[in-house]
């Protein structure tokens, strides 16, 4: 268990495919007792439940949210509940109101708590007028919903950063690969999925077509970017603070399939897109993080075989 640091940190949506592992590296840095793990549901046996503390909570409740900041005199929130794309579209009311009403409650709380907060985007901010490889600044224009709830997200952060001083900050995710938690219904949910498949039943049904390509990233380097963004000087943050872009890794699904089966033999992929193949073709194939590089060091550690081996390595220990 490292030392407390005096930061007293709040993680919403703990419970979710980053959530886990995020508590878990503030836990390391911060200490255990200083990290609360909140959701809007308790799953019992969970790490974030069992190894510190941990709150119900809805996160589109302003009052509820600043009472638990200011109860716990939480300094920084992490503020990761949210409805991902696949699920969104399904709900598109309920994504709205979750997204940002939620960011808007957890935003008011922190401007009377003094709080700072880190709100993740996406790469769904982008649409198909975007280049395929997405720079920095380019008209946001999703065809999704819960692309549209992250464009408002960055807007709102910007907002409440240049009006009302709340120090926000953001990055744009690509697809997340990860194996500590189940992934939360997004659309680059495949390549985790496909992992599950290729230690069970080594044969995997993928819901994109074999030459989908979308930028994606291990979900260490994703932890390790969303601790450095946070971590980094006020004075070195651009215009791009509340939606960086952070570039990973690019693949196609037939070249992740590749990937595993020379790792785990016998594995074999087909393929039958649904809908979300729409929402995959809306996406660009890979982005320029230089942004990111240039204003707080950002570097990928992970390539796509790195990434192989770490997640057949996890899921089978």
């Amino acid at each position: 268990m490292s030392e407390p640091t005096g930061d007293r940190v709040l993680v919403t949506g703990a419970l979710g495919q980053i959530g886990t592992e995020l508590v878990e590296a503030l836990r390391a840095k911060h200490g255990d007792a200083a990290v609360i793990a909140s959701d809007i549901r308790t799953v019992e046996g969970h790490p974030c439940v069992s190894k510190g503390p941990f709150a119900i909570l809805d996160v589109t409740d302003t009052a509820s949210v600043s009472r638990l900041c200011r109860d716990e005199g939480v300094t920084t929130i992490y503020h990761l509940a949210a409805l991902l794309s696949a699920t969104g579209e399904k709900n598109p009311e309920l994504c709205r109101s979750v997204n940002v009403g939620g960011t808007v409650a957890v935003l008011k709380a922190a401007k009377a708590c003094g709080c700072r907060v880190f709100v993740p985007s996406s790469i769904a901010v982008f649409g198909p007028d975007a280049p395929k490889h997405a720079p920095q600044d380019t008209p946001l224009n999703p065809t999704t919903v819960y692309g549209e709830t992250k464009v408002e997200g960055e807007a709102l952060g910007l907002e409440y950063w240049t009006l009302h001083g709340v120090d926000v900050r953001g990055l744009r995710y690509p697809g997340l690969v990860s194996y500590k938690a189940p992934a939360g219904g997004g659309t680059t949910d495949y390549a985790v999925e496909i992992f599950h498949a290729a230690v069970g039943s080594k044969h995997y049904r993928c819901f994109v077509r074999p030459d989908t390509k979308l930028p994606m990233m291990y979900m260490d380097d994703a932890i390790r970017a969303t601790l450095m963004v946070m971590e980094a000087p006020a004075t070195s943050l651009g215009s791009s603070r509340t939606g960086y872009n952070i570039d990973g890794f690019s693949f196609t699904a037939e070249e992740l399939a590749a990937a595993i089966a020379q790792e785990v033999e016998g594995f074999s992929c087909d393929y039958v897109p649904d809908v979300r193949q729409t929402y995959a073709d809306s996406w660009p194939d890979s982005v320029d993080g230089s942004i990111a590089k240039k204003e707080w060091g950002w570097s990928p550690a992970y390539d796509l075989h790195a990434m192989t081996r770490a997640m057949l390595n996890g899921l089978s220990d």
